[in-house]
């Protein structure tokens, strides 16, 4: 599933096409995805102008003028891409084959750009895992899809004392508190991987072990909130991941695997300077784990 960074690159990839834009017609070519379509969606954003494009956590949202908040999630392998009615202008070079099976083409939003031109913005998704909600503007925070997630890993928000009181007396695996989205929203299995082997954290530890007590600093939940916040950048400056069908909005791929220390790298030599350990793999609530048994403790 995409994660933080890749919904991101999504996101800057659609703002110049989308913001400001006038959303003419949309068409849904099927009556659901994940889950049916909200009532009269089409009719309740069709003739809105797309004031701004944001996110929250993994999730897009569109703010229309006058009009309601467009939610979307584009679940394991949704993906957005963009057209002109004369033909396609989707820039960015093809380092793989992109699959453009139009079986797959649910939603079709065709726009008006603030500079006159007319393009389609489609949504692509073969498993059908991703959807499209609404909600109003000044409650669209407390929808039933976001009113429960965490603070965001982007920013000086997540410091080394936030850390700390999320984690302090907590039990689980430190992998596992890491990717309870109600703690910290939008982190996923690759970025917590690459994170505790930045912050040299065995993903196996008891959560609470990085605390410091009320009043006091630990080094260690301040090299981790540390570490979240870069590898979350890097991938962002990279464009994502690019894991399986993951694309990003102008068609290219995401180069950000090429710099991984241990996703992925089962049995080879841990990266990490003067470190002589292997990459090993283990399973944390049915999700592999890749992590350095030597360096991260």
């Amino acid at each position: 599933m995409p994660e933080l960074p890749e919904v991101e690159t999504v996101r800057r990839g659609l703002q110049p096409v989308l913001e400001g834009s006038i959303i003419e017609h949309v068409e849904t070519r099927r009556p659901d995805l994940r889950y049916p379509f909200p009532e009269k969606f089409v009719d309740r954003i069709s003739g809105r102008r797309i004031a701004s494009l944001g996110r929250r956590a993994k999730y897009l949202t569109a703010h229309l003028d006058g009009g309601p908040v467009l939610i979307c999630h584009l679940g394991m392998s949704g993906s957005f891409r963009v057209e002109a009615s004369a033909g396609d202008r989707t820039p960015g070079e093809f380092h793989h084959p992109r699959s453009k099976d139009t079986a797959h083409d649910h939603v079709v939003f065709h726009v008006a750009t603030q500079d006159g031109e007319k393009a389609q913005v489609i949504f692509n998704d073969p498993r059908r895992f991703g959807f499209m909600l609404l909600s109003e503007e000044a409650t669209w925070r407390e929808h039933p899809m976001l009113a429960g997630l965490g603070v965001e890993p982007t920013g000086n928000t997540l410091d080394g004392d936030l850390l700390s009181d999320l984690f302090r007396g907590r039990t689980a695996p430190l992998k596992a508190a890491l990717l309870d989205q109600r703690l910290i929203a939008g982190l996923g299995n690759i970025y917590v991987c690459e994170a505790l082997w930045r912050a040299g954290l065995s993903p196996r530890r008891a959560a609470g072990t990085i605390s410091a007590k009320p009043g006091g600093r630990s080094a260690r939940s301040d090299r981790l909130a540390q570490a979240v916040r870069d590898v979350i950048a890097d991938a962002i400056a990279a464009g994502g991941s690019s894991l399986r069908d993951y694309v990003q909005a102008d068609g290219s791929l995401g180069y950000f695997q090429h710099s991984f220390s241990v996703y992925d790298r089962e049995g080879q030599a841990c990266k990490r300077p003067g470190c002589s350990g292997i990459v090993q793999r283990l399973v944390q609530s049915g999700r592999s784990t890749f992590y350095c048994p030597t360096c991260q403790r």
